[in-house]
């Protein structure tokens, strides 16, 4: 048999990103402007759909970024941030010399948890530092509770920055991620659900935002015949080569977000059988997964002593890659001094949790691998 390494999630191309780059390369479009920048602007915004404006830039981080400045998130500000999700969702809150509060997880989710938020905000607001911004992530492209988080958000006037860096095509109650908050956010890295290579999204609800994100992105270059700078500006733009892949990978992603959850489907029927595992799903019906990693939680005490790190190695052993879940954000150094609301829950889930290979473009003979492996381990 094939010992070949299994990744995580590794790119999937569909066959038609090759021709918008080429394009590209025909007609001279190379700068972070041109037909494919704003070809993938448009194909992003009918696929989201709520009359989103989208701006496409070189990472989510990036989005995250300007969507805080957007935000008037500035020096000494607080910002309430998911703790249980990648780094990328917290540094930029520190970009702007701001304070991240963390907020725990709840079980059925795994996202930020209302109780805590809540808890969170009245105590900010006790302090005389009512928080700029709501940072909610979709983790592994698992909607969060946005009914409950969006009514604190419009009852203690916070706008919500929607990280769906990891949830392009799940929705909640029919109504796809990214267009919840004031702001959404979008990645396109080699790992995601689609990719550009790298590169990110940023989506407004109105034009004139998207153009001052646009604006922000390109230097902040003011309108004049030489080069003049009012405002501070970055290098965040998509180069029109990175955005042809995009619009190829676009033709592919429903087709994407099928695999993947078929592969969900595939975990969920292996760990029918195995005492003790619990695949992370849909709590019901309103919400509607792509499922960009697959993930167990593994409880030692039904699984005769085994755990979430004796899987993980022993899937290492055989070549197969699989993955702790996020470490919470409150637990690691760089942010450990900062606030925290909650209880243990992500502390708990990164304790017994694992994310499994996951890619759309995993083989038969890959996936009989993985599912061989897994029960030899129980």
């Amino acid at each position: 048999m094939n010992d070949s390494k299994i990744w995580l999630s590794s790119p999937h191309m569909g066959g038609e990103e090759q021709k918008f780059v080429n394009e590209a390369f025909v007609s001279n479009w190379v700068a972070p402007l041109g037909p494919n920048v704003t070809g993938f602007e448009q194909d992003l915004s009918k696929y989201i759909g709520q009359e989103s404006h989208v701006a496409v830039l070189s990472s989510g981080t990036a989005a995250l970024h300007l969507g805080l400045i957007l935000l008037d998130v500035k020096a000494g500000d607080t910002v309430i941030c998911q703790s249980m999700t990648f780094s990328a969702s917290a540094n930029p809150i520190l970009y702007l010399g701001a304070t991240p509060v963390f907020i725990d997880s709840e079980l059925d989710t795994w996202n930020m948890c209302p109780v805590a938020l809540e808890e969170a905000i009245i105590d900010s607001i006790s302090k005389g530092k009512k928080p700029k911004a709501i940072i909610v992530v979709h983790l592994y492209g698992m909607p969060c509770k946005m009914d409950e988080i969006h009514a604190l958000s419009k009852q203690y006037e916070i706008p919500i920055l929607e990280d769906s860096a990891e949830a392009l095509g799940s929705s909640y109650k029919g109504q796809k991620c990214g267009t919840f908050g004031e702001i959404g956010v979008l990645s396109f890295n080699g790992n995601k659900i689609i990719t550009t290579s790298g590169g990110g999204a940023l989506v407004a609800k109105d034009e004139k935002r998207k153009e001052k994100a646009v604006f922000l992105a390109t230097q902040a270059r003011d309108k004049a015949p030489h080069y003049q700078h009012s405002e501070i500006g970055y290098n965040y733009r998509m180069s029109n080569i990175c955005a042809g892949i995009g619009r190829g990978q676009m033709q592919v992603l429903d087709q994407h977000v099928d695999l993947r959850r078929a592969m969900h489907q595939l975990y969920v029927d292996t760990f029918e059988t195995i005492e003790g595992v619990t695949v992370f799903s849909e709590p019901n019906s309103d919400y509607f997964s792509n499922h960009w990693l697959s993930a167990i939680i593994i409880n030692p005490e039904k699984t005769n002593g085994k755990t979430r790190e004796d899987l993980r190695l022993a899937l290492e052993k055989a070549n197969i890659e699989s993955r702790p879940l996020w470490k919470p954000m409150h637990l690691q150094p760089i942010f450990e001094s900062y606030p925290y609301y909650g209880n243990k829950v992500s502390a708990t889930l990164f304790e017994n949790g694992l994310c499994l290979p996951s890619g759309s473009n995993l083989t038969e003979e890959e996936k009989k691998r993985i599912i061989a492996e897994i029960q030899l381990f129980f």
